[in-house]
């Protein structure tokens, strides 16, 4: 595993993986992906944010595995449900600086951190957001509504349906392929397609649902 040290933070892993990703993501926008690494790591000292301790960990299970599903974010406006500790959504503001992005989670510790992260990056594209996501009522709908936090696909859907512009995308990261959940997907929601995506070092399955807004 790679260490901590200031050494290892100029390390291979993550332009390789961008590269693997086929993802066009610039030296400025990689060192702050790492900045947010080294935030991450010192809040979870403290508030235990994440259960990946080293470098190496964070750059494939948080940064490697959000980034992937950069190509499949739709229009202008994008929304991160249950964001807990930014993921995915601020290495997604920081790959796709031209999008605005709200992400939104109920508890403070976590939108604490983000904040702060928000706040020592830059990033002038995120809004973060302290709510329930029945209790978030937006003056407007979003183009994508994203999320790896949710358990269930019919429960996900349910909640965040009111979020979604019509016509608009749901994505959902899941491990395993969800064939039991997919069929708990109410009307009017269609799934779009199920796509099994290729996290440069990670080991395991991960599926990215699209879901179609129909409301």
């Amino acid at each position: 595993m790679l260490s901590w040290s200031s050494a290892s933070l100029d390390n291979e892993l993550l332009p390789w993986g961008i590269e693997q990703l086929g993802l066009a993501i610039g030296a400025d926008a990689q060192a702050a992906l790492l900045a947010y690494l080294r935030l991450l790591a010192k809040w979870n000292r403290v508030y235990n944010l994440t259960a990946q301790k080293s470098l190496e960990q964070m750059i494939v299970h948080h940064l490697l595995d959000s980034l992937a599903v950069v190509p499949y974010l739709k229009g202008s406006l994008v929304l991160d449900v249950g964001t807990g500790a930014g993921l995915p959504g601020i290495p997604l503001a920081i790959a796709r600086p031209e999008l605005s992005f709200v992400l939104l989670d109920s508890q403070q510790k976590k939108t604490r951190f983000v904040r702060q992260t928000v706040l020592e990056l830059g990033l002038a594209n995120v809004e973060v957001v302290q709510a329930r996501v029945g209790d978030f009522h937006p003056a407007q709908r979003f183009d994508t509504v994203i999320s790896r936090a949710f358990a269930a696909l019919g429960n996900f859907v349910r909640e965040v349906g009111h979020l979604c512009q019509p016509g608009g995308r749901i994505l959902a990261m899941k491990g395993r392929y969800p064939e039991t959940e997919l069929k708990e997907i109410p009307e009017p929601y269609t799934v779009v397609a199920v796509t099994e995506l290729t996290v440069p070092g990670l080991r395991g399955e991960r599926h990215l649902i699209q879901i179609r807004s129909g409301n």
